[in-house]
């Protein structure tokens, strides 16, 4: 084999393993691509210099590499602009949680806000590390205000109120000596698996949340049953929200609202303690 094909399939070898990085940070593939094309180049350059044959499309490989790393980045950049829990959508089922938690709720909402520091720099981190919007740290807040041996009337456990069947589907130990759902790192890393797959299933993070609350059967029904698809968007869901339970109605309002209150809390009137 020849020193410029010998080069070019190592280089596209080490392109394969640069495009698995995209999940995860952009730096990290960036820099990959950029070390593949400088690997073509200097590759082109030394087969030139030694008079060995030029395999003919490299050229147009270093281009189509190039076309690459430029749209590899402006995808994460999208990527990073699109998983961000709040879109902007109003509703009134929103502003109703949003004056809940700034009044009656005020005192509560204050206090699992302070809570929350104790998880939010792992919590954070788990959720960056997959590229996941920031703000499902929210989740854990109205399932459990962010206690990891909450335990609810129909036996959830944890800060992510698993169900033992579903925790163990995500690689929880569920049992009577070790109970792995009131462990906040492990179970935060099964309700990040489990929300991942939801919103690859649905395509939004408002019915990921939905499906969170309600199960996949619930959301599908009531999407096949308004908008005749199995995914949707954001918009979709308060399309069909009059078709889900009424918890779930209030379930992903109160996220949103949640959110909007505890990413600046001064705006609304909210003393956090130093």
């Amino acid at each position: 084999m020849r020193l410029e094909e010998c080069a070019v399939k190592d280089l596209l070898n080490r392109l394969s393993r640069a495009r698995r990085r995209v999940a995860f940070p952009l730096l990290g593939a960036a820099m990959g691509l950029a070390t593949v094309i400088a690997g073509l180049e200097r590759a082109q350059f030394l087969g030139t210099a030694a008079g060995v044959e030029q395999v003919s499309d490299a050229g147009s490989t270093i281009g189509a590499l190039t076309t690459n790393l430029a749209a590899i980045t402006g995808s994460r950049t999208a990527t990073s602009s699109y998983a961000t829990l709040d879109s902007g959508v109003e509703s009134p089922h929103i502003d109703r949680w949003i004056t809940r938690l700034t009044t009656s709720l005020r005192g509560d909402f204050q206090q699992s806000l302070q809570r929350m520091e104790k998880y939010e720099g792992m919590i954070t981190a788990k959720l960056d590390a997959r590229g996941m919007p920031r703000e499902l740290i929210y989740l854990a807040l109205i399932e459990s205000n962010f206690n990891p041996t909450a335990k609810s009337p129909v036996k959830a456990v944890g800060l992510w109120q698993f169900m033992s069947a579903t925790a163990r589907q995500f690689g929880l130990s569920v049992g009577r000596k070790v109970d792995e759902r009131k462990d906040p790192a492990k179970a935060t890393d099964a309700a990040l698996a489990y929300l991942d797959q939801l919103h690859d299933r649905f395509g939004s993070w408002y019915l990921a949340a939905a499906a969170y609350n309600s199960g996949q059967g619930t959301v599908s029904k009531a999407l096949r049953t308004v908008t005749r698809r199995t995914t949707g968007t954001d918009a979709d869901f308060f399309r069909i929200l009059p078709r889900l339970p009424k918890e779930t109605q209030e379930y992903v309002p109160k996220l949103i609202a949640s959110a909007r209150v505890g990413s600046a809390p001064e705006r609304y009137g909210l003393a956090m303690a130093d």
